[in-house]
């Protein structure tokens, strides 16, 4: 019984990287699509999401029924809350990768990002994809340490939303309310998905530490 449920968990643990791993190539095409006005790239991502969910599903079917038939305490408990709360997380970022995408395709053929903001967005991506790829670093191998730096990435990301809203508040605004609003989403979406990352790292590193981090 213990053998299966170890077989078990690490299906589960491989779950999550191969859902870590989509989650980031999906905000990676969205920022594509984004700053290059490229909507197929935009409806790829939309019609993958469905797969993140799909991962999703897995995970929270695996982790239930482990829990049901196995009764697992301590550090097995731990894990399998860990995997719960960590899905959960990489599914809101694979949400916000989507709405990216989606804004990429209702403005298209424009590209909805003005010359102006280009940096900032290009600057944000690059944050996010570092923080994705962190997360499924460190659930492939468990890292406390490289975990915890998430908290600093993600200071980077808070750094680069004020300094679009900088911009984007400026009494030289050139491009009107519509495309002020658009980049004030935009630039939501982008700081909730280093959010979610955070949220996951934290968990890491409850899992391997037993310990809570709280802001």
């Amino acid at each position: 019984m213990r053998e299966e449920f170890r077989i078990d968990l690490n299906i589960v643990s491989q779950l999550l990287v191969d859902m870590a791993e989509a989650v980031r190539a999906a905000m990676r095409q969205a920022t594509r699509a984004l700053l290059t006005a490229d909507r197929k790239a935009a409806e790829d991502v939309i019609a993958r999401d469905a797969e993140i969910d799909s991962l999703y599903r897995q995970i929270e079917e695996r982790v239930c029924d482990l829990l049901a038939r196995q009764a697992p305490v301590a550090s097995d408990l731990r894990a399998l809350v860990t995997a719960l709360h960590v899905a959960a997380d990489l599914e809101r970022m694979g949400d916000l990768a989507d709405h990216v995408a989606k804004t990429a395709v209702r403005r298209h053929p424009s590209p909805a990002v003005p010359a102006e903001l280009r940096k900032v967005f290009t600057e944000m991506a690059a944050v996010a994809d570092r923080i994705a790829n962190k997360i499924a670093t460190v659930l492939s191998k468990p890292d406390a340490t490289l975990a915890a730096e998430l908290e600093q990435d993600d200071d980077a990301m808070d750094d680069l939303h004020r300094e679009l809203f900088a911009l984007l508040l400026a009494d030289d605004w050139p491009y009107g309310v519509e495309t002020a609003i658009d980049g004030t989403l935009l630039g939501r979406f982008y700081e909730r998905y280093a959010d979610h990352a955070v949220n996951a790292g934290r968990r890491v590193v409850y899992l391997v530490t037993g310990e809570t981090i709280t802001d």
